[in-house]
Parts: structure tokens; sequence; C-alpha cells
């Protein structure tokens, strides 16, 4: 009996083990069909726009059926969404990180040019353009994704910056009366020319490294003629 019960015990364990093996795989499938859907409709939309996409085109170049988009995304709008917070995500969270970093400085001028220049170079990249340029033209069609992406993007730049700007004003670093503000004239001096041309001028061309360096750099010392004791 008690042979029996090692033999029952230890086919139940190999069970159970096979049993996890395969729900394994079926979650590595279900994540790689998941990553695909995505990554077609980022293109798809970025190509032919939102409202010129449709889910079945997403299916199509995704290689998956037109259920399993559905079982993964409810409707457009939410894929659409769950690009848009993903794209915020991915370039957004090591900027955070700079920008709590900063406060810490033992070189304010170097390191805040090193911020500026990471800053413009995160919003400036293709996708995040392109993206942005979106998002603007289907603001009336999809108003809590725009108010969304202002709340997960530009809002929480100024928030971060203003509470970083304050610390450093505790440390004797910066003279601020008013942190929000100069959050938004620092992103404003930073942004302000380059995101305009990217956004309105559709080719990429004339926008060298060394360009933006210049403008960042430029704006980080009015910023500091301002606001330095």
């Amino acid at each position: 009996m008690a042979a029996e019960s090692w033999s029952e015990h230890r086919r139940a364990a190999i069970d159970a083990a096979a049993t996890e093996l395969c729900e394994q795989a079926t979650d590595s499938r279900s994540e790689r069909k998941r990553t695909g859907i995505l990554t077609a409709a980022t293109e798809l939309f970025l190509r032919n726009g939102y409202q010129g996409t449709s889910m079945d085109e997403i299916a199509s170049v995704a290689s998956v059926s037109k259920q399993t988009v559905y079982k993964n995304f409810a409707d457009k709008q939410t894929l659409f969404t769950a690009i848009v917070l993903g794209t915020l995500d991915r370039f957004g969270e090591p900027f955070l990180a700079a920008v709590d970093r900063l406060k810490d400085t033992e070189n304010l001028e170097t390191d805040l040019v090193e911020l500026a220049r990471g800053y413009l170079a995160a919003i400036m990249r293709p996708q995040v353009l392109r993206l942005r340029r979106l998002i603007i033209a289907e603001a009336d069609r999809l108003p809590e994704l725009a108010r969304t992406y202002y709340e997960r993007a530009p809002e929480r730049t100024i928030a971060a910056l203003a509470d970083c700007f304050a610390q450093l004003a505790t440390r004797g670093l910066l003279s601020v009366d008013d942190p929000l503000a100069a959050a938004g004239q620092f992103a404003f001096l930073v942004l302000g020319q380059p995101l305009d041309r990217a956004l309105f001028c559709l080719s990429d061309k004339g926008f060298r490294e060394a360009d933006h360096n210049a403008h960042t750099d430029a704006g980080v010392r009015v910023f500091l003629a301002a606001y330095r004791p």
C-alpha cells in the first residue's frame, strides 16, 4: 500500500509539473500574440491613422484571428490606448528617473544640461512625435485619451520638474518662489521651438543633434540666469 501511495503521489507530481509547463507555454504563446498585435497595430495606426485602421487589418498583419485580437483588446480604442500608454511608460519613465536623480546633483549646470538634452531627445523620437500628432488629430473623437495623455506626459513631467526644483531650492542651488511656474518655463525653453517645428514639419531633415544640443544648452543658461541665487 505504501508503494502504491508513493507511486500515485509521484504520478500526481508529474501530472502537476506537466500541467504547469503547459500553462507556461500557453502564457508564452499568448504573450507573443499580444505583442504581435501591439506591434502590428502601432505600425498601422502610425501609417494609416486611427480612423483608417481596422481590427481586421490588425489581425491580418499580426497573423492572428480577429477573435484573438478582441480577446486581448475589447475594441480599437482600448488597443490604441494601450499603445499610447505603453509608449509613454517606455520613453517617459527613464526621464522621470533622471529628474529624480537631479535632486542630489553636485554640479547643477552640467547635470541640468544633460537632463535637458535627454528631455528633448525623448520627445523628438519619431514614434513619440507621430503618436503625439495622431492623438492631437483624434482629440475630438477620443477626448478621454487626449486628457490621459496630457496628464501622463506633459503634466506629470512638469510636476516632477517642479518637485525637483523645489528640492534644489531647499539646498540653496536655485532661488525659486513658484516651482511649478519655473518647471513650465524650463520645459518651454527646452522643447518649445524644436517641438513645434517637429509637429508641423513632417520631414526630419535638418533635425541635427548638434542643433538640438545648442538649443537646450542655451535654454539651460537662460533658466539658470533667472533662477540661480
